[in-house]
């Protein structure tokens, strides 16, 4: 009597065990279901964050003029927000917030292209082709990215000035200080975003 009720004892041990341990596995399976959803959701969030908006044009025109498309998507989110019809108080236009000044000495470096207006500028096509010159052309002649960011809002004149003047540059490469606070607040802004476009959309390639 006593040996079926030890073996009977060791099915019931042995019963719940199992059954422990299937409560386990669905409790961790439940888990990971629930961080990979949380991590999709997240990612989702990101994405809708950080749009590539336009794509098809900037990777034609950063391809045409050898521009990262990560920071033509940066610079597009600091200035406008992916708004084509963005209109600054300085006269900035478009996506990429040109003035009808920078548009001409551009056109001026460019002179295979049609002669545009300023009105041409709320163009994303035109906008677009134009901005990713005008960074090209920052890149190869600013050897630092933060600089050459700068030198896109601020102007070339300034930066250039702010390199020479030892209170803002060391080297004359690299700006360590910049005196314009809307202009370092935009530089700051603009590598954010930039390193996360990197982040998220690099690393899938």
């Amino acid at each position: 009597m006593r040996y079926i009720r030890r073996r009977t004892n060791r099915k019931l041990r042995k019963k719940r065990i199992l059954i422990a341990i299937a409560g386990l596995i669905l409790v961790a399976g439940i888990v990971v279901g629930l961080v990979s959803l949380l991590h999709k959701s997240n990612e989702q969030v990101q994405h809708a964050a950080y749009p590539q908006e336009y794509q098809e044009i900037v990777n034609q025109y950063t391809t045409q003029f050898q521009v990262d498309p990560s920071l033509v998507y940066a610079v597009m989110k600091a200035e406008s927000g992916f708004d084509p019809n963005a209109h600054s108080g300085a006269d900035a236009r478009g996506l990429m917030q040109i003035t009808p000044e920078t548009f001409e000495w551009l056109q001026w470096q460019m002179p295979e292209d049609p002669e545009y207006t300023g009105e041409d500028l709320y163009s994303p096509e035109i906008n677009i082709r134009y901005g990713c010159k005008f960074l090209s052309i920052l890149q190869g002649t600013y050897q630092d990215l933060g600089t050459c960011i700068a030198a896109y809002n601020a102007g070339m004149g300034n930066v250039n000035r702010w390199l020479s003047d030892s209170d803002y540059s060391d080297d004359g490469v690299t700006l360590k200080e910049i005196p314009y606070s809307e202009t370092k607040t935009y530089v700051q802004r603009v590598l954010s975003n930039y390193q996360q476009y990197k982040s998220l959309y690099n690393s899938q390639k």
